[in-house]
C-alpha cells in the first residue's frame, strides 16, 4: 500500500532528513586516509543522538551499525570495522535517522586523498543519475521514468545499474512501497502522485551490474570487484514537482 504524505508528514521527513544531511556533512569531513570505519560510525551515532533522534538502521533486521560504509568495490550495507582508509579509496556513506516517528535517508560516496580519474568519472555520473532520476519524479509521471532516466544516463557513460537494491517510499517505516528501480522502461509502472515521499538512490558499478553477498549476510560486493558508487536523496512529489528534503542546513 502506498501512503501519501500531507504537509504536516512531509516537513516531519524533511527534519529528519535535514538531520541526515547534517550529519553526512559530519562525516565526510572526517573522510582522510588513516581514519577507521568504525570512527565514521561513532560520528554518526553521535549525531543522530544530538538531534534527539535515533539511527535508523542500527538494530534493523539485527544490522549492528549506525553507518553503512562501502569501500571501492563494496556497492551497498558495509558494516563498519576497523579497516583503515587508504589514499585512492572510494567511499560510500549511507545513514538514516528516525526524528520525531519519521525517517530521513541519505547517502553519498566520498574519495579518500587523491583517487583515480575513473573513480571521479564513476562517482560523478552516479551523483548526476542521481538528478536526472529525481527530474522525473513529478507527478503523472510513472516509476519507470525515473528508472530509465537514471540507466539510460549511466549506460551512456559505460557504466552498469545494479539491479538486486533498489530505491523505495519512506515515511513512517524506513523502506515503504512502492519500489524504486534504476533501470527499466520509461512510461511503465506505478504513477506518482502527489504526497508520495521517495529514497531515490541509484548504484552504479565501474564493471559488471552484478553483485554477490559476503558472509556476514549483509555487504554487497560488485561479483568482478570493480568499483560502486551510490548517491541517495529523500525526495517529496509536489504539486509543481519533486523537492529534495535531504539537504543540509549547518543552522539546523
Amino acid at each position: 500500500m502506498i501512503y501519501l504524505k500531507n504537509n504536516e508528514e512531509i516537513e516531519k521527513i524533511k527534519r529528519a532528513s535535514v538531520a541526515v544531511a547534517n550529519g553526512l556533512l559530519k562525516i565526510k569531513a572526517a573522510i582522510r586516509p588513516g581514519v577507521s570505519l568504525k570512527e565514521l560510525d561513532k560520528i554518526a551515532e553521535e549525531h543522530a543522538l544530538s538531534q534527539k533522534g535515533i539511527p535508523a538502521f542500527k538494530g534493523y533486521r539485527s544490522y549492528p551499525a549506525s553507518l553503512c560504509v562501502s569501500v571501492n568495490h563494496v556497492v551497498v550495507h558495509g558494516i563498519p570495522n576497523d579497516y583503515l582508509l587508504k589514499d585512492g579509496d572510494i567511499v560510500g556513506i549511507d545513514y538514516g535517522i528516525v526524528l520525531d516517528g519519521y525517517y530521513g535517508d541519505s547517502a553519498m560516496t566520498i574519495p579518500v586523498g587523491v583517487v583515480s580519474d575513473r573513480a571521479n568519472k564513476l562517482m560523478s555520473v552516479t551523483q548526476e543519475s542521481l538528478m536526472k532520476g529525481i527530474a522525473q519524479a513529478r507527478p503523472g509521471n510513472r516509476i519507470g521514468d525515473i528508472s530509465y532516466a537514471v540507466q539510460s544516463y549511466a549506460e551512456s557513460h559505460g557504466f552498469s545499474v545494479v539491479r538486486n537494491f533498489v530505491g523505495h517510499g519512506i515515511g513512517k517505516r524506513l523502506h515503504e512501497e512502492p519500489q524504486i528501480p534504476n533501470f527499466g522502461p520509461k512510461g511503465k509502472g506505478l504513477k506518482l502522485e502527489v504526497g508520495m515521499v521517495l529514497a531515490i538512490e541509484p548504484m552504479i558499478n565501474e564493471g559488471t551490474y552484478e553483485t554477490e553477498i559476503l558472509s556476514d549476510g549483509w555487504t554487497a560486493v560488485t561479483k568482478d570487484r570493480k568499483l560502486s558508487a551510490h548517491f541517495e536523496h529523500t525526495v517529496a512529489i509536489l504539486k509543481d514537482g519533486p523537492i529534495i528534503l535531504s539537504t543540509p542546513d549547518m543552522a539546523a
